[in-house]
């Protein structure tokens, strides 16, 4: 690797944040720690995030966009708003993007159920597996409760 704060170390650095980007969207932090990891430096990468973020093709906000929507199929909002945090985004974003998916969280449950399991549950040992299932998912109690007793009605 060249001297640092060389011409040719920042077009590296440059580059490897550039081709990160072009696979896939990444939060600030999430960058920046790939970056680091490399081993390029702490005050060389922030001037760059700021440009990049000036240029319109660095956002947090795009990226938990972007994220949510590849992972909301599988996942509730807690479990999605977990992940963001992990991955550096701030909870206004994360209230502002998880906020626009809240209609939809009592029908994905019922998706991820019914994929999973189809039938209701016959005693409570599986209501409970049942129950853990949808919570490793990362959906509210409130939401879990109304899929299972809507299952519940199902077979009644």
């Amino acid at each position: 690797m060249p001297e640092p704060g060389t011409a040719s170390q920042a077009n590296k650095l440059r580059e490897r944040a550039l081709g990160l980007l072009a696979r896939r969207e990444h939060s600030r932090a999430e960058l920046s720690r790939k970056l680091e990891q490399a081993g390029y430096p702490v005050e060389e990468i922030r001037p760059l995030l700021d440009a990049f973020e000036d240029k319109k093709w660095l956002s947090d906000q795009r990226f938990a966009e972007s994220y949510v929507a590849d992972h909301r199929a599988r996942a509730g909002s807690v479990k999605l708003a977990y992940d963001l945090r992990q991955r550096g985004v701030s909870d206004a974003i994360i209230a502002c993007v998880l906020g626009d998916n809240r209609d939809t969280e009592l029908e994905r449950a019922r998706s991820v159920w019914q994929k999973k399991f189809g039938n209701p549950p016959i005693d409570a040992a599986e209501t409970a597996r049942h129950i853990r299932f949808l919570q490793s998912r990362g959906f509210t109690p409130d939401i879990i409760r109304r899929v299972i007793r809507q299952s519940d009605d199902a077979i009644s």
